[in-house]
């Protein structure tokens, strides 16, 4: 499988993994506040992983970029918990449509920082992505309240979060870069627990657990997709989210979608065949390229 169609199964998986855990924490927090969401969330799934760190004899924990990895993890924090306290207050869909400035702020940043080169089907496909979430979200409709801007301001920290993630995986493996996250994580957390600790149902316990069993999975597909590709090339595929979102929503918790919302997932799904195939056409023409410098 080439690396390219990898990257997009990688990222599928992502997505319907994060999705997942937004809906068993939306849950969970009925119950628990988001502090101990955050703490449960990345404590068990540090649990789930601490076997291979076990196995790795601790060597998963070499690296060069010990700072990086903390700047991660600080900007990691309050992104969470914005994000976990928007999941309270914003209907699940309309976080996944706001959710939609992530790629165009990365696509920015990748191009300033990382200097890749953004080409013009990728563009088009953000474009048709971004009429897309204008049909979606109707300007002038929205009402900017609290929830709403927690959102945003948490896309802002996940936009440079993955241009952090991106750079890392230039020398560390994807499970290095997880360690490191569900670590830092795990004591930073620990750390509001202490003034906010809340005795728990066993049902809302495995809910927090399925949570972080899903959310290390997503992290582990996101991380190593990176390593795969160009981060613009990752983005367009985020709005295959806002069809989990709608679905999830529907099911779990009522929130009817409308027309325009449906509407609004295919055109983005168009950008999504668009970049599809351009991607594929590109790799069979560079493999083309190579046979003919052989022969």
């Amino acid at each position: 499988m080439h690396k390219n169609i990898f990257a997009i199964f990688l990222i599928f998986v992502s997505i319907v993994c994060g999705s997942t855990m937004g809906v068993l924490i939306k849950i969970a927090q009925f119950e628990a506040n988001i502090y101990l969401a955050a703490f449960y969330r990345f404590s068990i799934g540090f649990i789930i992983i601490f076997p291979y760190i076990l196995y790795s004899k601790f060597r998963v924990f070499k690296t060069n970029n010990l700072k990086t990895h903390l700047v991660r993890s600080i900007l990691n924090l309050p992104a969470m918990f914005l994000t976990f306290s928007a999941l309270m207050l914003v209907p699940y869909e309309k976080i996944s449509a706001l959710n939609f400035s992530v790629p165009f702020i990365v696509t920015i940043l990748a191009v300033i920082f990382l200097k890749e080169k953004i080409r013009i089907y990728r563009i088009s496909a953000l474009i048709i992505g971004f009429i897309g979430m204008l049909i979606i979200l109707r300007p002038g409709i929205i009402t900017i309240t609290y929830g709403v801007q927690m959102v945003l301001i948490a896309s802002i920290l996940w936009s440079v979060i993955i241009i952090i993630t991106k750079q890392l995986t230039e020398d560390d493996n994807s499970i290095t870069i997880l360690t490191y996250q569900y670590t830092f994580m795990t004591v930073f957390s620990s750390v509001f627990v202490i003034f906010y600790w809340q005795n728990l149902s066993l049902f809302t316990l495995v809910y927090l657990s399925l949570a972080a069993l899903v959310g290390t999975i997503s992290h582990i597909a996101l991380n190593h997709a990176y390593k795969l590709v160009d981060v613009s090339m990752t983005q367009p595929f985020s709005f295959f989210g806002l069809i989990i979102a709608s679905l999830y929503g529907y099911l779990f918790f009522d929130e009817k979608p409308d027309l325009f919302t449906w509407l609004g997932a295919f055109v983005i799904f168009i950008g999504i065949i668009i970049i599809t195939i351009r991607e594929t056409k590109l790799n069979k023409n560079l493999i083309r390229k190579k046979i003919t410098t052989i022969d």
